[in-house]
């Protein structure tokens, strides 16, 4: 769980990224949960689009995705979902709690 320093923290980051993946009619499948675990394996701030066609808010989206990785929902808002996960190897330094 992170802190509301460091999720604040995130958000300021996230906003110089471009979102890598996006939520369609499709919804969210194996494949798409697949893809997303790897992407945060090596980038570990990550930003996703909700499509308009989707079934999902981006709450939604983001609340099924953290479930299923195990990850932190920085942000959802709007149709912008912000994820991060540590990695093993970490690159982001988060400020101490």
């Amino acid at each position: 769980m992170i802190s509301s320093k460091q999720r604040a923290y995130l958000r300021s980051l996230a906003n110089t990224i471009q979102p890598i993946f996006q939520v369609g009619k499709n919804g969210i499948e194996e494949t798409f949960l697949k893809q997303v675990q790897d992407a945060l394996k090596k980038r570990e701030l990550i930003k996703l689009k909700v499509l308009n066609n989707s079934a999902l808010t981006a709450r939604e989206a983001s609340d099924i995705i953290c479930e299923e990785i195990r990850c932190e929902g920085v942000q959802a808002i709007g149709s912008i979902v912000v994820l991060y996960k540590r990695a093993k190897e970490p690159k982001i330094e988060l400020p101490n709690k």
